[in-house]
């Protein structure tokens, strides 16, 4: 009996402590997104990107950037007076459509979400944005340029980065001021290479430009022989490649392999270190325009560069990070206020709220003022150029298409 009665009283010890375990009964934490014993409230920030596949350079960029952002806001004293404190789960798109659909769904099951800084890859964003739409879930894109994701009409739809219909043009006026007046262009029939392609095309020819011939490639194709011979052949001042640096790396290579002395220019997919490493010196001297202006050299950006680099033990701000750090922000800045005024944001008053206040940001951000027009579109809509220069990007310029 002594046996039995210790047994009884075991298990009901065990019972205790486990449905303490499934209620979230840390009350330190607050890792279920309740409020806790202590009065903090803990909401959830998604980070959707290509991790482990795929762009993952600009991937790793997004995910340093909104976790510093995060990390920041949490230490901050406006989260710890408001009682909230937020906390960052990953979703790996690899760059895939649809892996990206599952990772919105994913995501959108934690009912503490609140909003995701995401997708990468205009592939990914578009089909994932429907997901977080229909969820009432904030999506503010970081890094995807195609106009199309936020023209679908889709309420809590954003970005912090310029468009490809503004990057591809800044890219033809940029070869024309050079005097490069006949180029072939080139895309690897992706949405994002395909869009800033088309976008280039048009305004070369507008503003007084020839194109010689249009040609399309696939995204995984490395061998270019038979088309770098047509373009030797055809002796352009520049070669326009929408696409990233895996696919234009050894083309650049194979091109000039082929006699070629006409530089490459491509949009800001290939404006990564990974891009000069894999072409060697075969791309010196090319160039790549990419969106807003050297985060390092904004006087706004210095505490964040600085940050950036110590937290993650790095000589330098990826791409896109900048841009992942003013998204995070933008939400949590405009989730603290709806959680002041209404003590939940998850709630689906709380969620219509939170997009109304997104869509009123209007914030100093390390990219410029954080501010979005009636599509969700960023205001600032500054392109700048970089060229090859000793196996580095160097910054040549920059174009703001806002003030023309």
């Amino acid at each position: 009996m002594k046996f039995k009665t210790l047994a009884i009283v075991l298990f009901v010890a065990f019972l205790a402590i486990a449905l303490v375990g499934c209620n979230g009964g840390d009350a330190g934490g607050g890792d279920d997104g309740t409020t806790t014993a202590t009065g903090v409230t803990t909401y959830t920030i998604g980070v959707a990107a290509p991790i482990t596949q795929g762009s993952v350079a600009q991937g790793m960029d997004i995910k340093r950037g909104a976790q510093l952002a995060i990390e920041t806001m949490n230490e901050s004293e406006e989260a710890k007076a408001a009682g909230v404190q937020f906390k960052m789960v990953e979703g790996d798109d690899m760059s895939d459509d649809k892996t990206a659909v599952t990772v919105a769904n994913t995501l959108i099951s934690d009912r503490n979400l609140i909003g995701v800084v995401g997708h990468y890859n205009s592939r990914c964003s578009i089909p994932a944005s429907a997901v977080y739409s229909e969820a009432n879930v904030v999506m503010i894109s970081p890094g995807s340029t195609n106009p199309d994701l936020t023209l679908q009409g889709l309420s809590g739809v954003f970005r912090t980065c310029a468009t490809d219909d503004l990057q591809g043009p800044a890219g033809a006026l940029f070869a024309l001021d050079m005097g490069l007046k006949k180029a072939i262009v080139i895309d690897d029939s992706d949405t994002y290479g395909e869009g800033i392609a088309d976008f280039f095309y048009e305004a070369f020819e507008d503003n007084g430009g020839t194109v010689l011939f249009r040609e399309k490639t696939q995204v995984a194709e490395r061998d270019f022989t038979a088309l770098a011979t047509k373009i030797t052949a055809e002796n352009p001042d520049i070669v326009f490649f929408g696409g990233g640096f895996e696919t234009i790396a050894p083309f650049s290579k194979q091109m000039h392999d082929a006699g070629s002395s006409a530089p490459i220019m491509g949009g800001d997919a290939m404006a990564e270190q990974d891009y000069i490493d894999i072409g060697g010196s075969s791309v010196e001297g090319d160039y790549v325009t990419n969106v807003g202006a050297p985060v390092e050299g904004l006087p706004a950006a210095q505490d964040f560069v600085a940050a950036y680099k110590a937290r993650f033990n790095l000589d330098s701000v990826g791409n896109f990070a900048s841009y992942a750090y003013d998204a995070a922000f933008a939400i949590m800045k405009a989730a603290l206020i709806v959680h002041e005024e209404t003590g939940d944001v998850t709630t689906p008053a709380g969620r219509d709220a939170l997009i109304a206040e997104v869509e009123k940001s209007n914030f100093e951000g390390v990219t410029g003022t954080i501010s979005f027009n009636e599509n969700g579109d960023t205001n600032n809509k500054v392109i700048s150029l970089y060229k090859v220069v000793d196996q580095a990007w160097e910054f040549v310029e920059s174009m703001d298409l806002g003030a023309k």
